[in-house]
């Protein structure tokens, strides 16, 4: 079986890329008969997780770090018009950091999501997802055009793909790596199988 987590970084070939932190995103929680997510660090080393006990998709996803503290707890919006997810600081269940909204179009505008910041945060920056989370091909734009994340198919060597259950998340510095991993959790929610 193939190492999931990252034995050496990855090469990058923009000047700012240096500054950028990988991980790796394993669509798979550590806890037997759960579903959710697992994230190592570019070194190997466990950063968040996301534990899903549910058989079915739920309502509410907690991501945490490495020792279970929750960071962010992430709420699908019941009775609004299309699919809405809002983002919280640990476990609150008041005052929201972010909506995340599924973009639906009738023309291919390729963009699949958008977040905002919610009510008194509005000092906070909005965000533009593009690309095919399907296809763990996707870019998180903040509202200057500015790629601040990057979802990307990890291989396992040059040419051999892992799947769609292994993938790399690129984090600029603009961004909160707990925030973009949240933004993740949505997109499967939204995209996922």
């Amino acid at each position: 079986m193939a190492k999931i987590f990252p034995n050496s970084p990855a090469i990058e070939s923009a000047p700012s890329a240096a500054a950028a932190e990988t991980m790796t995103v394993w669509r798979k929680s550590l806890l037997f008969n759960c579903k959710g997510f697992t994230v190592f660090d570019s070194k190997g080393n466990l950063l968040f997780r996301v534990d899903n006990y549910s058989a079915r998709s739920s309502g509410e996803i907690v991501l945490m770090d490495s020792s279970g503290k929750p960071l962010l707890t992430i709420r699908r919006k019941r009775l609004s018009l299309g699919e809405n997810w809002l983002i919280y600081d640990g476990e609150e269940v008041v005052k929201p950091r972010f909506s995340v909204r599924k973009h639906v179009t009738l023309f291919g505008s390729g963009e699949i999501a958008h977040v905002s910041p919610c009510g008194f945060r509005n000092n906070l920056e909005s965000y533009a997802v593009e690309g095919s989370y399907s296809r763990r091909k996707c870019t998180v734009y903040d509202s200057r055009r500015r790629p601040v994340a990057e979802v990307v198919r990890k291989e396992a060597a040059p040419g051999v793909a892992l799947g769609g259950d292994v993938f790399r998340l690129r984090v600029q510095l603009e961004l909160e790596p707990a925030f973009a991993m949240a933004t993740v959790v949505v997109l499967d929610q939204m995209y996922g199988p």
